[in-house]
């Protein structure tokens, strides 16, 4: 086993690509987790979304052997096909129900009760107006605002101009805030 913890996403790909184990443990450690998210977010399901990054994973230990360094950035690339097999879920699932209760959602051991109750609602309530909105403003939301992508890097993903992203992040951020404004007391959030 080689040392891999400081090398490059583009060097652990090589690495892997030419045989080290090391490489492709590494790898998963740094974008399985993240991959998972942007597939919870855009699914609402976790078995699906672990399905998803499974597949990412194996598509990326497959192309590994003929990467390019430099060419693109690994988290891109992988970002890119986790929300492509997203889109082509659902849309082999129109028409289907999403069970939003199987996504578990972290406890915050620094909170009460209460506390926890509520920021549990909030995220269900969250989960719940993502998955109401067009699947490409889903997509460019998720990216943006929860894995916290930079605009360029959404563009690439999305195979669209930056000017797209920030329409398609602008126009959910506002269908976001109509489905909850109703539900802002309910939620615990006061204007004062």
């Amino acid at each position: 086993m080689s040392d891999v913890e400081g090398l490059s996403d583009d060097a652990l790909l090589v690495l892997f690509g030419n045989g080290d184990r090391a490489a492709a443990v590494r790898l998963t450690q740094r974008f399985a987790p993240r991959a998972l998210g942007v597939a919870m977010r855009m699914l609402g399901n976790r078995a699906e979304a672990e399905d998803i990054t499974q597949d990412a994973m194996m598509r990326l230990w497959r192309m590994a052997p003929d990467w390019q360094p430099g060419q693109a950035q690994v988290s891109t690339w992988l970002f890119r096909v986790v929300t492509n097999l997203c889109i082509d879920l659902k849309r082999r699932q129109r028409g289907g129900t999403l069970d939003l209760d199987a996504i578990p959602e972290p406890a915050d051991k620094t909170c009460g009760a209460m506390d926890h109750l509520q920021d549990k609602a909030r995220r269900d309530a969250l989960q719940e107006a993502l998955m109401h909105l067009p699947v490409r403003q889903r997509q460019a939301v998720v990216l943006r605002h929860i894995e916290e992508l930079s605009n360029p890097e959404i563009a690439e993903i999305m195979d669209i101009g930056v000017e797209a992203v920030e329409s398609l992040t602008a126009r959910a951020k506002r269908g976001l805030a109509n489905a909850l404004a109703s539900r802002k007391e309910e939620l615990g959030y006061t204007d004062g």
